[in-house]
């Protein structure tokens, strides 16, 4: 009978102690991982109309509660959305580019009754993303939402198409994408064109609008867990251990991309040392620093920082931020820089969720929500529409020229 007892008591124990973890973890989670959005950006029509506009940024922001960890996030967020979102049917378009190389626009098939489109989305992925990437098929939800086309702009030497000249992208190429502008505005007529670049997509967007300013050919753009401070960010992605498994991966990505393009290998880089590198650092100063003529990995990072560049950026851009993203902590997300780009006329703000890792932003007990449910493609939805609602918000570009470019 005393045995009963002591189990008895032991066993009320261990509730007691359970019981009390998951009330401090829920304490924990209700005060320092819920929170709403932090908004950066200049006091002004820009900033109001966010505010009054996109519900999101003025709601709590709830992170999936056994996965709010960033690196978690990040990779669970790909894993889900990879295995079970559904797949997205394409109609290719190869553009010839001015140099002789060719880029892949692949159009998203729109359904029987779409009806005519509102807006074209042009969709710019990551590091070594294409259209398959998972976070592009909640964007071509957003689009869907918006009655808009949609279509992404696969970087030379991804896609499955082949380089026809040995010349790959980096940070800095946005000559590319302005080609890429010209011909899919050349395509959608007078409805304007919406742009949202994730990660790397997001810095060589960022680079166009900042060189073409009032010339930018879009109308209003976002940008996803873009590292804006790449200087920075590179510090903070080489930490181990666990960002340098990250980085690690993203570098075998580059080494695999490099490895598929028989007309890369020849150049002023050394071929083993380029098979070598085990994090991006590492690549970019074994390749990419030679591929585009920088003299050190330090003067590339320098030039791909859009930090300084934003307030240069004249069309409406919404960065979306993740306060513990491994490639760019709070402490490395340009604030002063991003509410001084109001102060000339331009319209930049910053939306900072406390979670979310790198392009992660899971939400729900269970994240794996329907594309169109995914916190990337309602807040797209969100800002785009409100934006098509408002037109004298929007960018006004230069009238749509010819195509410079031929289209395959």
């Amino acid at each position: 009978m005393l045995g009963v007892f002591m189990y008895i008591f032991e066993l009320k124990k261990e509730l007691l102690v359970g019981f009390s973890l998951s009330i401090l973890y829920i304490t924990y989670y209700l005060v320092e991982v819920v929170k709403k959005p932090i908004l950066i950006c200049r006091e002004g029509e820009f900033r109001k109309f966010l505010e009054e506009n996109v519900p999101l940024l003025s709601e709590h922001y709830w992170p999936t509660p056994w996965c709010v960890e960033s690196r978690l996030q990040t990779v669970l967020g790909s894993v889900l959305r990879s295995r079970l979102l559904p797949p997205v049917k394409y109609h290719r378009q190869v553009l010839r580019l001015s140099d002789g190389g060719q880029v892949a626009l692949d159009w998203v098939v729109r359904g029987a009754g779409a009806g005519e489109a509102r807006a074209v989305l042009l969709v710019l992925p990551g590091l070594t993303g294409s259209a398959e990437a998972d976070y592009v098929r909640s964007l071509a939800a957003a689009a869907a939402a918006l009655q808009a086309r949609c279509v992404v702009f696969n970087n030379r030497g991804l896609g499955g198409l082949p380089l026809t000249t040995p010349r790959l992208y980096c940070a800095v190429s946005h000559s590319d994408l302005a080609e890429a502008v010209r011909c899919v505005r050349a395509s959608c007529g007078d409805v304007p064109l919406l742009a949202v670049g994730v990660s790397l997509g997001g810095l060589i967007l960022g680079h166009y609008l900042a060189e073409n300013g009032e010339a930018a050919a879009v109308h209003a753009a976002l940008v996803v867990s873009s590292p804006l401070d790449v200087v920075k960010g590179s510090e903070c992605m080489e930490r181990a251990p666990l960002n340098a498994l990250l980085s690690y991966h993203m570098a075998r990505n580059l080494r695999n991309t490099l490895r598929a393009h028989e007309p890369l290998r020849e150049g002023p880089w050394d071929w083993r040392v380029v098979d070598r590198a085990r994090s991006v650092r590492e690549f970019d100063a074994a390749f990419t620093t030679k591929h585009f003529g920088f003299g050190s990995v330090e003067a590339y990072y320098r030039a791909a920082t859009l930090r300084d560049k934003l307030a240069r950026v004249r069309v409406p851009l919404l960065c979306l931020c993740a306060a513990d993203d491994p490639f760019q902590p709070l402490g490395a997300i340009p604030v002063a820089e991003a509410e001084a780009a109001g102060r000339g006329g331009g319209r930049v703000a910053l939306a900072v969720t406390a979670r979310g890792g790198h392009i992660g932003f899971l939400e729900g007990w269970w994240p794996a929500r329907d594309a169109p449910q995914q916190y990337i493609a309602r807040l797209a939805a969100q800002y785009f529409a409100a934006l098509l609602a408002q037109p004298a918000l929007l960018h006004a570009p230069p009238a749509s020229p010819s195509p410079v470019a031929q289209a395959l």
